[in-house]
């Protein structure tokens, strides 16, 4: 299975806000810099994890963002739910118009491997992902 591009900078731009070690709010300017992206895709990225409920954003003079939970509480198996469409094929969804369906051993292939690719994320947390925090500060450039 192949993460799509924004699911990607999500993953990031978490990585990026939980090796921080400055208090105050993150731009997305620095995070796009770090990992030599657009601002503007980082910025569509840090819109859906507000919505999302996993940053914070600060409007303002000194605003940007924040993780609005603590790096355990984020499941990354939850983010990918959250941030793909999973639908692998037409006939993941409700208006399959594949003749074979009803007896299609590929589909339920299919559906088993993304369950069991989705379980194993759901061993993970982002603490997880930043138990090498002090290397990745170093290379994001001090975050």
């Amino acid at each position: 299975m192949q993460l799509t591009t924004h699911t990607d900078y999500a993953l990031r731009l978490l990585i990026f806000m939980a090796v921080r070690k400055d208090s105050t709010p993150a731009r997305v300017q620095d995070a796009a810099a770090r990992y030599g992206i657009s601002a503007n895709h980082v910025a569509k990225v840090a819109q859906t994890l507000v919505q999302l409920g996993y940053l914070h954003s600060f409007r303002g003079r000194g605003g940007g963002l924040a993780l609005a939970m603590p790096a355990e509480s984020i499941n990354i198996g939850a983010l990918v739910r959250r941030t793909e469409n999973l639908r692998l094929l037409e006939c993941f969804g409700p208006d399959s118009t594949c003749p074979i369906d009803p007896a299609c051993v590929l589909k339920r292939a299919l559906a088993e491997a993304q369950q069991a690719f989705l379980q194993v994320l759901d061993g993970y947390d982002l603490s997880d992902l930043v138990v090498n925090g002090d290397v990745l500060h170093e290379l994001l450039g001090r975050p």
